[in-house]
């Protein structure tokens, strides 16, 4: 594990904010030589700290502006059950996240589709006939008043 101190942390906020900042304006708001910015960068990059760099897209302009929470049960607790619907849900594009959790379901996913009827679509035809699910709860996204996922 990387030890952070303060100035890798305010380069990493910088960077969340905004991910194309360049490597002399980034330097300048954290107060250090472009070449000393540079190296802490490219060691947190190459430490893994940053993983990558992403485009913030506005999905409602693409047409794809309902998004959706779903909890999903599985119908068996084992290794394979779960690997095989990992599997569906990587293949399935309305799938944006895919996360499995504990509790009293197995996984939470978030999905973006262009509307209800899209939404149905998906719930009927994908995720209504995959043989390991058993239990499904949908929530359905309103308005976001915070979004900081990149």
């Amino acid at each position: 594990m990387t030890v952070l101190d303060d100035i890798n942390r305010r380069i990493l906020c910088e960077l969340e904010r905004n991910g194309r900042i360049s490597n002399a304006e980034l330097a300048d708001r954290i107060g250090l030589s472009p070449s000393a910015c540079l190296r802490r960068v490219q060691e947190l990059e190459r430490s893994g700290v940053i993983e990558g760099y992403r485009a913030v897209i506005n999905r409602s302009a693409l047409g794809a502006g309902f998004t959706a929470y779903i909890a999903v049960g599985l119908s068996e607790h084992t290794k394979a059950q779960q690997k095989a619907f990992e599997k569906l849900m990587a293949s399935a594009s309305q799938v944006r996240e895919c996360h499995n959790v504990t509790g009293a379901i197995e996984y939470f996913l978030r999905i973006e589709v262009e509307d209800l009827a899209a939404y149905k679509n998906f719930h009927t035809e994908v995720l209504g006939i995959a043989p390991q699910v058993a239990a499904l709860t949908s929530y359905i996204v309103m308005e976001s008043s915070k979004d900081e996922r990149a």
